[in-house]
């Protein structure tokens, strides 16, 4: 057995299911880089479209029913919290996927095997081939399995600084919050963003991050703390 078919082996005990269906599993792990060559290789792409769909609907369903008294709204501010990408590749780290993908080597030495996109890609696939190969029970056994930490504590998510801070605006007369990009840093893979937030009478406040929308939030809060400070 070589270090990949150990990779696989490993990954199959950890998530608690061998596949039946070999190559569903090996479309699932083999990333679009694969199939640039001459040689023809399905790749996980159409996987992760309906795996996307399937995860969806499990987390959906659960917080539906784990919060019956939530809102339409609230539930969407959560699945958003729980079903992204960055969440999507925690739950592939956890599984042991990285080191079971088929990934093109120029691909690897960009560090795709560790990329948060390739990786919460790869975990929706492997979700849709759980699907396929042994229906929604299989598929749900896996979501709550690895994203058990975040069922654990779940609960209605608060509003975010940006909510906050245009509600607190609103509530003294003032314009919505004037959200302005001040610097871009860093390389394509891995950027940092730094907003200014402003209102009028207010001292701008700014927040750095890797997205301009967390950047914008993190200036938002500050921006709220120091607001509280004052009175």
């Amino acid at each position: 057995m070589n270090a990949r078919e150990a990779a696989v082996a490993e990954l199959e005990r950890r998530i608690g299911h061998e596949f039946a269906d070999r190559d569903l599993l090996e479309r699932a792990l083999t990333h679009a880089s694969v199939g640039k060559g001459a040689r023809k290789v399905r790749d996980n792409e159409r996987l992760e479209f309906l795996g996307d769909r399937v995860l969806n609907l499990i987390v959906a369903e659960h917080i539906a029913e784990e919060l019956p008294e939530a809102t339409e709204g609230e539930l969407s501010k959560l699945m958003a919290r729980l079903v992204n990408y960055h969440a999507c590749a925690k739950a592939a780290r956890e599984a042991g996927l990285a080191a079971a993908l088929r990934v093109d080597a120029s691909a690897t030495r960009v560090g795709a095997r560790d990329n948060d996109r390739v990786l919460g890609d790869a975990c929706e696939a492997l979700i849709a081939a759980l699907y396929r190969d042994a229906g929604i029970e299989a598929a749900r056994r896996f979501v709550m399995s690895f994203w058990g930490e975040a069922f654990a504590d779940l609960e209605a998510p608060a509003k975010d600084p940006k909510t906050m801070l245009q509600e607190w605006a609103m509530a003294r007369g003032l314009p919505l919050p004037d959200y302005r990009l001040m610097r871009q840093e860093g390389t394509a893979h891995e950027p940092k963003f730094t907003i200014e937030v402003h209102l009028p009478g207010v001292a701008p406040h700014q927040g750095t991050a890797g997205s301009k929308r967390e950047a914008e939030k993190l200036a938002a809060q500050r921006m709220l703390d120091a607001q509280e400070l004052k009175t």
